[in-house]
Formats: C-alpha cells, sequence, structure tokens
C-alpha cells in the first residue's frame, strides 16, 4: 500500500530595517514641572510583506521533516520525492495599422507606416513537494 502527502512551499517573508524610539525606564523633569519619559532610537526589523517570487526553503525543509516523521510513526517508508512546480506568466501585443494586404498607393498619399510592439514574460517557481511513502507492514 502507498501513500502520497503534498507539502506546500510558503513564500518568504520581506523584511525592513525600521527606526523607533524606545523607552530607557526613565523620567525626565521638564520646564513646566511636567514628567515624561525619556527614549533613544533604535533600529530593528520588521517584516513588512510576503515575496511574490522567492520561497521560504528552511521553512519547506522543516515541513517535509515533519511530514516525513509522521509517515514514519504511522508505518511508512518514504520511497521518493518530487518537486511540484508552478508558474506565472502576462504578455501583451499591439499591431497599430499593419496589414497583410497589398496597398495600392498614389503619388498623392502620404504613407503611414504601422508598427506593432509586444512583450512577454513567465517564470516558475517551486509550489510545494510530494512524498509517496509505502507502507512497511511491521
Amino acid at each position: 500500500m502507498n501513500r502520497s502527502v503534498f507539502v506546500k512551499a510558503h513564500f518568504a517573508p520581506l523584511f525592513k530595517d525600521v527606526t523607533v524610539k524606545v523607552g530607557t525606564g526613565e523620567r525626565k523633569r521638564g520646564l513646566l514641572g511636567g514628567e515624561k519619559e525619556v527614549t533613544r532610537k533604535e533600529t530593528q526589523r520588521q517584516q513588512v510583506g510576503w515575496s511574490d517570487s522567492r520561497i521560504d526553503g528552511a521553512r519547506l525543509a522543516r515541513d517535509i521533516d515533519d511530514a516525513i516523521r509522521v509517515l514514519n510513526e504511522e508505518g511508512y517508508e518514504v520511497v521518493g520525492l518530487s518537486p511540484v512546480t508552478s508558474g506565472a506568466y502576462r504578455y501583451q501585443y499591439n499591431a497599430q495599422g499593419v496589414s497583410s494586404s497589398k496597398r495600392i498607393l498614389s503619388e498623392t498619399e502620404k504613407v503611414s507606416g504601422g508598427g506593432s510592439f509586444g512583450y512577454g514574460y513567465g517564470y516558475s517557481y517551486t509550489e510545494g513537494m510530494v512524498i509517496v511513502a509505502r507502507y512497511r507492514g511491521d
């Protein structure tokens, strides 16, 4: 008896260094007798979002380890791992005034040429891994 398990890959978190004010625990008396907390500026690394192109390889490895551990505890032996890839693309093409028919122009007609342009791109990324396991029958 065989079993397959899909382990999803997650996109990598994006971080940015941000300057924040941090309290020192001290208080300072102002000119009018009021007190206010003393702060200092500190740079901290904060997550600001998720990548749209890089997966978190370290997290994927941990998730695969967890899935294999569960399979082994249930009496299965891993016989294969296969990556699952997905892709994305975008393109645009525009033909302005371009025709495949012959045009007969008189001497008084101005030649107004047509043109075209286009672009396209595509890429793939690892969506996850499929683990195939066989029951040991212990």
